[in-house]
């Protein structure tokens, strides 16, 4: 073959590729063969729960980006490109994030990588546990910087954009993100209330530079706008209440700007069907009356086969549930993404992390905040990590519950009391046990039910193979 016949032939495999990436006129195209009524019906929530997880990472961009400057309060907002750092943990009033820890100060970065690369500068955390993973906006981690991967040393590296094309300065990584903007929600280990200066410093070294800025004279960032009509309440339920147009509207607009991954072409040819084109706004009062009719009817049914798909994820023993596939990184598994989307956004790979999930005791109860319960470990059946552990504690709404002790999760790093034999209780209840429980006292809601996290950092195999089991939560009184 020549080499005139090679280019052609590179010509066009790169207009096909570029198509379907939305940088010329999209090439899927509504297919003729009609569609029965309950086809379209379930094509309807099939592309809700697909652009679920796109229009949640939005609606969360706005609340988090929503800011004059970077804080450092217990909500780590900033301006895009500007890391906003957590200085305490979050309590019962944070609700920017379902299912929030108390294990670790969050630093997080919403990114724009559109037009250049961002430059991140991370110091040396000596030795301390941490991990910055990158997700794009479907919610996908493409990469994870940390003692687990890259070591504790300082380090350098780059995010760019999906078509950036161009030199970085010399000896310094990169990662590609498949979209534009993305989130880095970096965790440090905090050992207690104790712990916090020590972490405060080493965020202080998490520092960001667009590519054109870098190696020139730092300067202070300018204000960035805000918009004072913002909705700052929870995204999770911003979404439950938005209407149908609005929502498909919103996800038309970002399918634009935040390429499909390259296994999401059937359920893109399956939306064109029903008018949802990507490359196209989504004007949902101009779709087939039978379309409008489903669409409407859509957030219902999606929301609720996320709910049941949430009580039914995961491995159970012993009361619990542990998710270790799909998290962090999806496939085509829209469902899954969803699920983890509306329980635990922003959740990490089961490498670096993995949340056993609580949400009724050992036989099958819900839990119930007036009633009391123990948690066994024996000695040699504690969480096997190689960093540390945690059992956090969520109300209804999957918040911080609020308590007298101001405690929403115990673990490894506390002063517990361990049995005479190495064993381990944990004491879950509304009321403070007695003064020598005190100390292995996870504090239920003042009322309602509850749920819990066990979170294991850094897990060690056992845990990911499924050889170890967590313990069942046992009902006392």
């Amino acid at each position: 073959m020549n080499q005139k016949i090679r280019n052609t032939l590179h010509q066009i495999l790169t207009a096909v590729m570029l198509a379907w990436f939305g940088l010329f006129a999209p090439v899927i195209t509504a297919a003729t063969t009609p569609l029965t009524t309950e086809e379209v019906q379930d094509l309807a929530v099939d592309a809700y729960i697909y652009a679920y997880p796109l229009v949640i990472m939005e609606i969360t961009r706005q609340v988090s980006t929503n800011v004059g400057a970077a804080t450092s309060t217990g909500r780590m907002n900033a301006p895009m490109n500007q890391f906003g750092h957590a200085t305490v943990f979050p309590d019962d009033r944070f609700e920017a994030v379902v299912r929030a820890n108390a294990d670790t100060l969050y630093s997080s970065l919403w990114y724009d990588v559109s037009k250049e690369p961002l430059i991140v500068s991370v110091a040396d955390s000596g030795g301390r546990y941490y991990l910055l993973p990158l997700m794009d906006m479907w919610t996908e981690v493409f990469a994870s910087p940390g003692k687990r991967t890259t070591g504790t040393g300082a380090q350098t590296f780059a995010i760019v954009g999906p078509n950036w094309k161009g030199k970085l300065p010399p000896n310094m990584s990169s990662y590609r993100s498949p979209t534009g903007m993305g989130w880095v929600i970096g965790r440090t280990q905090t050992n207690g209330v104790a712990d916090f200066s020590a972490v405060h410093a080493f965020q202080a070294g998490l520092k960001t530079s667009l590519l054109s800025a870098w190696g020139k004279p730092a300067k202070a960032a300018p204000a960035a706008s805000v918009n004072p009509a913002q909705d700052l309440s929870a995204p999770v339920e911003q979404i439950a209440k938005m209407d149908t147009a609005k929502f498909f509207a919103l996800f038309g607009r970002l399918l634009k700007d935040n390429p499909p991954h390259s296994v999401d072409y059937p359920i893109l040819e399956r939306m064109a069907r029903i008018g949802i084109v990507a490359g196209k706004d989504v004007d949902v009062t101009k779709l087939a009356p039978d379309v409008q009719a489903a669409l409407a009817a859509a957030p219902a049914v999606a929301q609720k086969k996320i709910a049941n798909a949430v009580r039914r994820s995961g491995n159970r023993a012993n009361g619990w549930r542990t998710t270790l596939s799909p998290v962090g990184t999806y496939g085509a598994e829209y469902l899954g993404r969803a699920v983890i989307a509306y329980f635990g956004l922003g959740a990490n790979v089961a490498e670096d992390a993995i949340y056993p999930s609580a949400f009724t005791d050992a036989d099958g109860k819900p839990y119930d905040s007036g009633a009391k319960y123990v948690r066994h470990f024996d000695k040699d059946n504690l969480p096997p990590v190689r960093a540390f552990w945690s059992l956090t504690m969520y109300n209804d709404r999957q918040f911080f519950a609020a308590n007298p002790i101001k405690r929403f999760a115990i673990g490894d790093r506390d002063a517990m009391k361990y049995n005479a034999d190495g064993s381990l209780d944990l004491y879950i209840q509304r009321d403070a046990p007695t003064a020598d429980k005190q100390s292995n006292w996870l504090p239920a809601p003042a009322s309602g039910g509850f749920t819990m996290n066990l979170r294991l950092y850094w897990p060690k195999p056992a845990a990911l193979d499924g050889t170890w089991l967590a313990p069942p939560v046992k009902r006392v009184e």
